[in-house]
C-alpha cells in the first residue's frame, strides 16, 4: 500500500510561435537539472488558475492573463510523493519571459522536447504533443 502524499501541482505549456519554454531546474535542488514546463506547488485552499498566475509570476516574471487547462494526470515519484498535475496551455500574458528561478530556459519545437531531460511527470503531456494531438 502506497503511503505517498499527494501534491497537487500546476505547469503551462507556452508557445511563442512553433517553439514551447522548458525550464531547467537548479542543480540545488530536487530533481537537479532536470527539465520541466514551468509552475508549482498549489497551495491549501488556493485555486489551479491563481496558484499558477503565482508561480509564473515568482519565476519568470510574467502576468498570466488568460489559460485553458489542457491536461491532467497523476504521476507517483516514489512512495514517498506522487503529483497530481495539472497542465494549462497559456493563451495571454503581460511581461517579457525572464528566468527568475531556473539554471536555463529555451525555446524548442516540440520535437525537441524528447531529447531534453524531462521530470517523469511531464512525460505524459509530451507524448500527446509529440503525436500532434490538436490543442484547445
Amino acid at each position: 500500500m502506497s503511503r505517498a502524499r499527494a501534491v497537487r501541482v500546476v505547469a503551462a505549456l507556452i508557445h511563442h510561435g512553433d517553439r514551447f519554454l522548458a525550464c531547467q531546474r537548479r542543480g540545488d535542488g530536487s530533481f537537479p537539472l532536470k527539465w520541466e514546463f514551468p509552475g508549482g506547488k498549489v497551495e491549501v485552499e488556493e485555486d489551479d488558475f491563481i496558484a499558477l498566475q503565482r508561480e509564473l509570476r515568482e519565476e519568470l516574471g510574467i502576468e498570466v492573463r488568460s489559460a485553458t487547462e489542457i491536461f491532467r494526470h497523476r504521476h507517483v515519484y516514489s512512495d514517498q510523493l506522487q503529483v497530481e498535475l495539472t497542465f494549462f496551455q497559456v493563451n495571454d500574458y503581460q511581461g517579457k519571459v525572464t528566468n527568475r528561478a531556473f539554471h536555463r530556459l529555451l525555446w524548442v519545437k516540440v520535437q525537441e522536447l524528447e531529447k531534453l531531460d524531462f521530470l517523469e511527470g511531464d512525460l505524459a503531456l509530451i507524448e500527446k504533443l509529440t503525436r500532434q494531438e490538436p490543442r484547445p
